[in-house]
């Protein structure tokens, strides 16, 4: 069993008896922790991860938001639901929590995706291409958008597999292929960028001003967007050389603005109140 995002997968008996592990040792590694017995004939490395085990134990494979977020994709609120692709002749699911238990999917919070991936009939993860398309549907346009960016950006899935993401996903969702764009860095850019664009002025991503940097966002050429996080941006010494880079950008005449990426994920009506004011007010 491996636990590399790509090759995550599970064992039967049988597997493990034909890599020479004997009964006696799987007993022992069930007991010394080393190995979970998921459900029957289902065998997972202890060094999974919770929700992985989990989608186990029901009988399928870590699917959708649940997913994205375990292979670091930005989701905006994975929720408490767990999602699982499971496949369509498989029955007898179970709770996450217990194999001696049938699965209720509103007690148990889990959402079942019946659907047969091309994977690996022992993996653990469904298929990157139908589980993104799952998450594009399972969450509000402007955090589906903010996904894709991040499955390109973080190569999860190439360019041209959009073409494969939007041949899955509803006609209606079809719109937002045109607002995706893969270079931008984190999940709370692409909101940032699709609240900007909402004014009808230009965006550009990833502009360089000579002397100071890369900003993440210009606003109607003259209003720049850095989006901030806790894991970045946190220290003084960071501020600090945070701080320099907007009085560099002042320098050149641009209006620097930093929301932090949980401002923007929580609360973007204040985000969209200061761009609405400086707009209004426009360039000095």
């Amino acid at each position: 069993m491996s636990n590399d995002q790509e090759t995550v997968s599970s064992a039967s008996y049988r597997d493990l008896r034909a890599r020479g592990v004997t009964r006696a040792d799987i007993t022992l590694a069930i007991r010394a922790g080393l190995l979970i017995r998921a459900r029957r004939d289902v065998y997972v490395s202890s060094a999974a991860s919770k929700a992985v085990v989990s989608a186990a134990r029901v009988g399928g494979r870590l699917d959708s938001i649940s997913l994205m977020h375990e292979l670091g994709i930005f989701v905006l609120d994975r929720g408490a639901d767990l999602h699982v692709q499971v496949p369509t002749h498989r029955s007898r699911l179970r709770s996450p929590m217990s194999r001696a238990v049938r699965l209720d999917g509103r007690t148990h919070r889990v959402v079942v995706h019946w659907r047969d991936d091309d994977v690996q009939k022992n993996a653990l993860h469904a298929g990157r291409v139908p589980a993104l398309a799952q998450a594009i549907v399972d969450q509000p346009p402007r955090a589906a958008i903010a996904t894709i960016d991040s499955a390109l950006h973080s190569g999860l899935i190439a360019e041209h597999e959009l073409d494969r993401v939007f041949d899955i996903v509803p006609l209606r969702l079809h719109k937002l292929r045109n607002l995706v764009d893969g270079r931008a860095e984190s999940g709370p850019e692409t909101l940032a960028r699709l609240i900007a664009r909402s004014f009808g002025v230009p965006v550009e991503l990833q502009v360089t001003v000579d002397g100071v940097g890369r900003a993440d966002l210009l606003v109607d050429g003259w209003i720049i967007v850095e989006c901030d996080s806790r894991q970045f941006h946190g220290g003084w010494e960071q501020q600090e050389r945070d701080r320099s880079r907007d009085m560099g950008y002042a320098a050149h005449g641009y209006t620097p603005i930093r929301p932090t990426a949980n401002l923007l994920c929580t609360r973007p009506d204040i985000f969209r109140g200061a761009l609405a004011g400086l707009l209004r007010r426009g360039r000095a």
